[in-house]
């Protein structure tokens, strides 16, 4: 299988700290991956070089069919070309309906005579209620974002993600803050998007990515320490003693 994103040889040092040291990392286009490792060990440099938003010291991001580079391409146009990225603190617009959040993330022309002259269509509104029904919150779509509860607004701001169609989610932290409900259906909503996208979730809690059931990378000092099956990567003597031990 032709991987979707394939990192090579990346290094980043900030102020003689070494992030990243020679991590390469790939993922193919329909598979959910978790990264796991301890406070330090590269997870959110991984993130911010692959969304454009750092630039390796050295090494190739290469993307899609094309093998595009993204280390020429900024934020936007990483953005544009397929490539999502989810914080841990969810970022909604709070005084905005459920729907009006959706339909402002739609995948639209953002100039500026295109924005002043957009008006929702029954295209708009079908694409809304789909993305509402993929994240959940179908009876939510009245409400003000600010009335969600944690794990709904995690959901919202997965669904105004999946407006802009990216082919590769990239997750921080979704099961930080939320009940155990919450957590069940977020398990089930990002295996269920990984049937047909790439989706990398970043997380520390070990029984949620348990429960995601795919195969794990643990970084350690930015490189890959480990990669395989849960039960594989925490009997691996390094792991426990990096990572798991403490």
């Amino acid at each position: 299988m032709s991987a979707l994103l394939e990192v090579r040889g990346i290094s980043k040092t900030f102020d003689g700290f070494k992030a990243i040291n020679d991590l390469s990392f790939s993922i193919g286009r329909a598979e959910l991956r978790a990264v796991i490792g301890p406070n330090g060990a590269g997870k959110t440099t991984f993130m911010d070089i692959v969304t454009g938003k750092t630039t390796p010291d050295e090494g190739e991001v290469l993307w899609g069919t094309e093998s595009r580079s993204l280390l020429k391409m900024n934020e936007a146009q990483i953005a544009r070309a397929g490539v999502g990225r989810k914080f841990q603190r969810p970022t909604v617009f709070e005084d905005q309906s459920v729907a009006d959040n959706l339909t402002m993330a739609l995948r639209a022309d953002r100039g500026p005579f295109a924005v002043l002259r957009w008006r929702p269509s029954d295209d708009s509104e079908t694409r809304v209620a789909e993305l509402a029904a993929e994240v959940g919150l179908s009876d939510q779509l009245p409400c003000k974002a600010g009335e969600l509860s944690h794990g709904q607004k995690q959901w919202l701001e997965i669904g105004m993600l999946l407006a802009q169609e990216p082919q590769l989610l990239l997750v921080d932290e979704p099961a930080a803050g939320m009940t155990l409900a919450e957590r069940e259906l977020t398990t089930t909503l990002l295996c269920r998007l990984a049937e047909t996208r790439a989706v990398v979730v970043v997380e520390h809690d070990m029984d949620f990515v348990r429960r995601l059931n795919c195969r794990v990378t643990v970084l350690h000092q930015g490189s890959v320490l480990a990669e395989g099956s849960l039960d594989h990567v925490t009997r691996n003597p390094e792991v426990i003693e990096v990572y798991l031990g403490r």
